[in-house]
């Protein structure tokens, strides 16, 4: 998403480095670029009019002018603009003080409410909430069955007394769905509205009437992050016939040049609550303006990251790895672990993409091959427990039938194999510097392999084992990615890691 406009930012902004004064004439130019990527993302033209005037503001002020390094102030303040547009500060749901919290969703047909109703019911389940789908949209064909398959998947209780298609009054169900979850002691009620192919005023109407009926204390436009500055048209219709709370941008792994989310925001005044990013229940998040922001002018987004690490890493599963690694006695079933809860973070493209400096590597992540993961897993599960605890056991007959039952080739093994002994020892050093609990054991191996020899070797640290391809240091199981990977980002060259400063214990 905002993949267009992000490289158009990152450009012209990165044509600003490296001067030390900034005169009216490059900020002129700069604004100008600035203008040209929001029009073609589709920004509605007020909004573009009134970012570029802010930033123009600010830019010849002297908030710039007394600046060490402008270049990197406009940067800035680009940056706190788009977290202004977007929202400011990340909006939470509005609960009611006594239950049932009541939740509508409203918007265009096509927009994907009834999959977005199955992916917040599963979002509130999640936090601890206990929702229920109230099946209103009786209008399209087929619409209740499929609300009831997704509520299915989500695990969500769905109140559909109606079997639509055209069948059934949506008041009246809406109305006896408050009713059924107050009886059965739910404490959030999500409505399911019928969405419409256009501004169609019987239809904005029904949706008024379901409103005067139950009452919700959250009125969620849901909005296809495709259709870009139409999305204003549509905003400001909904909000003069029916009145929303909250926005919910659909759609956001399509081609979305991020208009929509621009321009919704910033002409109706209503903040962005969620994203959904894909098909699967789990594509679906709180929408954080100043991380999307980071996101778009290419700073990454680790704060996300580091959110979907916390739910898939069990912490004392994770902090007895990190002793193992210390000490150097990491197996390939901790790897395997390891790995596979990584896999249930999302695709590894989006993972390296939220990192700072992955828009210059943008042909290589596309380029990242899951199947290789695949193929890793297979051949560590055709191992034995003793195999998996011990690889030095694996001779070649070993790797032969692990070769034969995982499908894959002997020589893949063989890079396995030899590539996990060579990262456990790079992570086993790493570990030394860091002070990772278990790191003195591996030290006092090096140090008392050494005692006795003087002359050679005396004051040098370990050799770090070669780079056979994939990440740093070979790590293990990512053969085949493209090349590209196994470098630092722009602007990290030469960096060294045992120079950082972290707090002691």
């Amino acid at each position: 998403m905002f993949e267009s406009l992000s490289d158009r930012l990152a450009s012209t902004l990165k044509d600003l480095r490296g001067k030390g004064r900034l005169s009216d004439a490059d900020v002129d130019a700069t604004c100008r670029e600035i203008r040209l990527a929001l029009l073609e993302a589709d920004v509605a033209l007020p909004v573009v009019r009134a970012f570029i005037t802010r930033i123009k503001d600010r830019a010849k002020g002297a908030e710039v002018s007394g600046a060490l390094n402008p270049a990197q102030q406009v940067v800035k303040i680009v940056n706190e603009e788009l977290v202004g547009i977007l929202g400011g500060e990340t909006r939470r749901l509005t609960y009611a003080k006594t239950a049932p919290t009541v939740i509508m969703l409203a918007g265009l047909q096509g927009a994907g409410k009834t999959t977005l109703a199955g992916k917040l019911a599963a979002w509130l389940r999640k936090q601890g909430h206990t929702p229920v789908l109230v099946a209103c949209d009786l209008q399209r064909p087929n619409a209740v069955q499929q609300l009831q398959v997704v509520g299915e998947r989500a695990g969500v209780p769905v109140f559909a007394p109606e079997p639509g298609s055209g069948v059934g009054d949506p008041v009246d169900v809406a109305r006896r769905g408050i009713v059924e979850a107050r009886a059965r002691q739910h404490d959030v009620v999500i409505v399911d509205t019928a969405g419409r192919l256009g501004i169609d005023t019987e239809l904005m109407q029904q949706a008024a009437d379901i409103r005067d009926a139950v009452s919700p204390d959250e009125i969620l436009f849901v909005v296809d992050a495709m259709i870009g500055q139409d999305a204003v048209n549509t905003a400001t219709a909904f909000q003069e016939g029916v009145g929303f709370t909250g926005v919910v941008l659909t759609k956001l792994d399509g081609d979305a040049r991020g208009g929509a989310a621009l321009s919704v925001r910033e002409v109706t005044g209503r903040p962005i609550l969620f994203a959904s990013t894909g098909e699967k229940l789990e594509d679906f998040d709180v929408f954080h303006p100043d991380r999307m922001a980071s996101r778009i002018l290419g700073m990454g987004d680790v704060l996300s990251l580091i959110e979907q690490a916390e739910q898939v890493f069990d912490a004392d599963q994770a902090e007895a790895t990190a002793a193992k690694i210390g000490s150097g006695q990491l197996t390939l079933e901790d790897f395997l672990e390891q790995m596979m809860a990584v896999r249930r973070m999302g695709p590894l493209a989006n993972l390296l993409g939220m990192l700072p400096g992955a828009g210059a590597m943008k042909e290589q992540l596309g380029q990242v091959d899951e199947k290789q993961l695949d193929r890793v897993q297979a051949i560590i599960r055709g191992m034995t427990p003793a195999e998996r605890a011990d690889p030095k056991i694996i001779n070649a007959s070993r790797r032969l039938r692990i070769a034969t039952g995982s499908g894959v080739k002997v020589s893949e093994v063989n890079q396995l194999v030899d590539r996990f002994f060579d990262a456990r020892k790079m992570m086993a050093q790493m570990a030394g510097r860091f002070g990772l609990p278990g790191a003195g054991s591996a030290t006092r191996k090096a140090v008392k392999g050494k005692k006795g020899k003087k002359g050679k070797g005396s004051g040098r640290g370990p050799t770090p084992p070669k780079n056979r391809g994939g990440m740093p240091g070979g790590f293990p199981g990512l053969a085949g990615m493209p090349p590209g990977l196994d470098q630092l980002p722009p602007g990290l060259e030469g960096f060294d890691p045992s120079q950082l400063k972290l707090p002691k214990k």
